[in-house]
C-alpha cells in the first residue's frame, strides 16, 4: 500500500474506534429494571431517579468513579481489591462486568478464585446499560 492509500485509512480510524463502543442509553434506561431490585440511583442531591434496592450500590456517578469506592457500600473482597487499583469505572468496562462480574474480576485481578456479590449477568445490550449510566453521571466526572 502506498502513502496515498495509506493516509486515508489513518482519517477513517478514530471514527471507526468512536463508534466501536456506542450503547444506547434509551434503551439502557428501559432496561434499568433489570437493575433496580438491587441498585437505586440517587443524586448526591437526594433526587431520587431510579428507585431500587439497596443491596448493590448507589449507582448515580458511577461512570467516572473508581471502581468499589462509594463510600456507603460495603464491597466484596475481590471488588476491593480492584479499587485498590485505582481503576475507574468507563462504559466498556462497565459493560465488560456487567456481562460477566466474575469473568471480569478474574481477568482485572489476574486471579481464577475471586468472589462477587454481583450474581446477575446482563447477558444482553450491556452497551446500552453502560451508556445510560453515563447519563446519571455528573458532568465532571
Amino acid at each position: 500500500m502506498g502513502i496515498k492509500q495509506f493516509v486515508p485509512v489513518l482519517a477513517v480510524l478514530p471514527m471507526l474506534a468512536g463508534a466501536a463502543f456506542a450503547g444506547d442509553a434509551e434503551n439502557g434506561e428501559a432496561d434499568f429494571k433489570l437493575c433496580k431490585s438491587c441498585h437505586a440511583v440517587i443524586a448526591t442531591d437526594g433526587t431520587v431517579i431510579q428507585k431500587g434496592g439497596k443491596t448493590g450500590p448507589n449507582l448515580y456517578g458511577v461512570i467516572g468513579r473508581v471502581a468499589g469506592s462509594d463510600p456507603d457500600f460495603r464491597y466484596g473482597e475481590s471488588l476491593a481489591a480492584v479499587s485498590e487499583t485505582g481503576l475507574v469505572w468507563d462504559e466498556e468496562n462497565v459493560a465488560a462486568y456487567i456481562t460477566d462480574p466474575k469473568a471480569w474480576l478474574e481477568e482485572v485481578l489476574g486471579e481464577s478464585k475471586v468472589k462477587t456479590k454481583m450474581t446477575y449477568k446482563h447477558r444482553k445490550n450491556a452497551d446500552d446499560m453502560a451508556a445510560y449510566l453515563v447519563t446519571v453521571s455528573p458532568a465532571d466526572s
